[in-house]
């Protein structure tokens, strides 16, 4: 696995305060992207949390996360939740260092009062002492929310620096591309109300045998609340590795339904992801689960065909430009405003979200702008399947045939690749294990870049890092 260190630096640690009237929480933010271009320290946010229990018990569920894994749980991971100002709400963003969950909170506009909110995205520290703090929080307590620095420290950047050095692994990355790829073919399937909702997760098991889950689970609406089957049917939503739902029991008392997110499947359909939604007053909290426990949203290999494209990396560049952290992205407004068509602009978004530049809310069916504060363009240079077909592309090793494609490997073994209606085949290993339920193998993939006229270029050969996997 590749893996860094990403440097992130605060003002001054996370704290809560006593303050005239209350206390003051106030979230120390790191460099991040604003509309202004990017700042050390930007400010989101300075008003007052609606429910301070509340945001109080989601925000540490964020950051469970952030500090959990939940397979291989014998190493630790340390990441910094990353923070949103979408002018209307805030989100909360983490993934667990096993990559297999991703939690965001979206504190919305009931959930503030007295502030606006600011535009821009950026790393948030929530460290140990201010975690205790949050866990001993009354109900009665007002709580001014401060995200980033003071007015005052604003124009003060000299100074000393709190600065932490997290893992950061290629990996972690294109999970939190890959998880608002997949995301973005759920539907709602079930809504339960609060007594159903609480009902049905205290029952669920806090832990598994060494880490890991016991094979998918499913669950299919019944009356007002969820029932299990042993198998998927239609209508039901897979709950994988229902431990790593952990995080919500923070939140249980304080909810008013639970939503339930999942893609349409058949009888006998093999495991999926799925979105469990608490809602909460002035807020949502949100855990999306990869397909097992033991595997990581980083090799679903739904960003591979967005990334393979010249098309859709000259439709995102324009996309890009009338982004502006919106917390709606809407698909027709940008075809409109940039002349592509709606199936363009949706690849171009895909696209972007491989670089961490758009998220997507399960809730209101739409993607949101934001920008991820790490070098996630190594997403793209570091993604083993698409460097591997790229170099298959560049040594000349795809041959097309009407609706056949031949590749020859470097190793000699020729594999054929069949076009079905769109649907591309493969007659390699890796194929016959996934049966593309983890998106295309490295020849597929060579194949439909060779049919669409990918140029072996020399820009394209720079991100041929290494021998093809």
């Amino acid at each position: 696995m590749t893996r860094s260190l990403q440097a992130v630096a605060y003002r001054r640690p996370s704290v809560l305060e006593s303050a005239a009237g209350g206390q003051l929480l106030g979230l120390e933010t790191s460099r991040g992207a604003t509309p202004s271009g990017v700042k050390d320290h930007p400010q989101f946010f300075a008003g007052f949390l609606t429910t301070p229990q509340v945001a109080s018990a989601a925000l540490l569920a964020v950051a469970d996360v952030a500090a959990a894994r939940y397979y291989q749980r014998q190493r630790p991971a340390s990441l910094d939740p990353v923070v949103t100002g979408n002018g209307d709400r805030l989100r909360f963003e983490s993934f667990s260092g096993c990559c297999g969950v991703y939690a965001r909170l979206d504190v919305l506009e009931p959930g503030l009062d007295g502030g606006e909110v600011g535009h821009g995205t950026t790393n948030v520290d929530v460290n140990n002492p201010l975690r205790e703090a949050l866990s001993r929080i009354g109900s009665d307590d007002p709580l001014h929310l401060r995200v980033g620095p003071e007015e005052l420290a604003v124009t003060t950047l000299d100074g000393p620096v709190v600065e932490k050095k997290v893992p950061l692994p290629d990996r972690w990355l294109r999970g939190f591309a890959e998880a608002q790829v997949i995301a973005a073919g759920f539907d709602l399937r079930a809504e339960l109300p609060a007594a159903e909702a609480v009902r049905f997760l205290r029952a669920l098991p806090r832990g598994g045998a060494r880490g890991v889950s016991g094979g998918p689970r499913w669950v299919v609406p019944s009356g007002s609340g969820l029932r299990p089957t042993t198998r998927a049917v239609p209508g039901a939503v897979c709950l994988p590795g229902p431990e790593r739902l952990v995080a919500l029991q923070r939140v249980l008392r304080h909810a008013t339904a639970l939503r339930v997110y999942g893609p349409a499947v058949t009888g006998g359909a093999p495991a999926t992801a799925s979105a469990w939604e608490v809602v909460l007053p002035g807020m949502r909290l949100t855990l999306t689960l990869s397909p097992d426990a033991s595997r990581g949203f980083s090799g679903e290999g739904g960003v591979l065909d967005a990334l393979a494209t010249d098309e859709a990396a000259e439709d995102a560049e324009l996309i890009a430009v009338l982004l502006a952290w919106e917390p709606r992205v809407d698909v027709a407004d940008l075809a409109a405003a940039s002349g592509l068509t709606p199936e363009r602009v949706r690849a171009a978004l895909v696209r972007l979200g491989t670089s961490g530049r758009v998220g997507y809310d399960t809730a209101e069916a739409a993607y949101f702008h934001r920008e991820l504060p790490y070098d996630a363009e190594r997403v793209e240079r570091h993604n083993p399947r698409l460097r591997s077909a790229r170099a298959l592309v560049a040594a000349g090793a795809v041959a097309l045939d009407g609706a056949l494609g031949t590749v020859t490997a470097e190793d000699g073994h020729v594999h054929r690749v069949r076009d079905e209606a769109g649907v591309l085949s493969c007659s390699c290993p890796w194929w016959a294990k996934y049966r593309g339920g983890r998106g295309p193998c490295k020849h597929a993939l060579a194949v439909r870049m060779v049919r669409r006229g990918v140029p072996a270029a020399e820009r394209d050969l720079a991100r041929v890092e290494g021998d093809a996997r």
